[in-house]
């Protein structure tokens, strides 16, 4: 078993994940909010296990960016998130996008960060042919 250890320290503005460049601060106001941090790993660790697919399937792609849109259920005072909703901009041969595009039902299952969520959390991915 893998242990990996963070900090977070209490900064004047919120609180603070250190790294060398600079602390990142998570608080909405002064950077992303924790619950955008959360939402931006999931996209970030799907878009890194989905190019992983891609080359493990052989398909060469250029992989420009994923769009990330989420809802929180408002029918829950904390208003956690409902909904994840990741939208990868590929360019990838014609005649390899239906692979490709096969190749989406593969990233819940490999990416840890997905896999770390509440299952009541729903997750859908979609690609983008440019």
């Amino acid at each position: 078993m893998t242990m990996d250890k963070l900090q977070l320290v209490q900064g004047k503005e919120g609180m603070e994940l250190p790294v060398e460049s600079g602390n990142w601060v998570l608080l909405r106001e002064k950077g992303y909010s924790p619950v955008q941090s959360m939402v931006a790993a999931v996209g970030a660790c799907g878009a890194y296990v989905y190019q992983s697919i891609l080359e493990s399937s052989r398909i060469d792609y250029t992989f420009d960016r994923v769009e990330i849109v989420y809802e929180r259920d408002e029918a829950i005072k904390s208003e956690p998130v409902k909904k994840i909703e990741l939208q990868f901009f590929v360019s990838v041969a014609d005649d390899k996008q239906e692979r490709a595009t096969r190749g989406l039902k593969l990233i819940s299952k490999h990416c840890p960060v997905i896999q770390s969520l509440n299952p009541a959390i729903e997750v859908i991915e979609t690609v983008v042919f440019n």
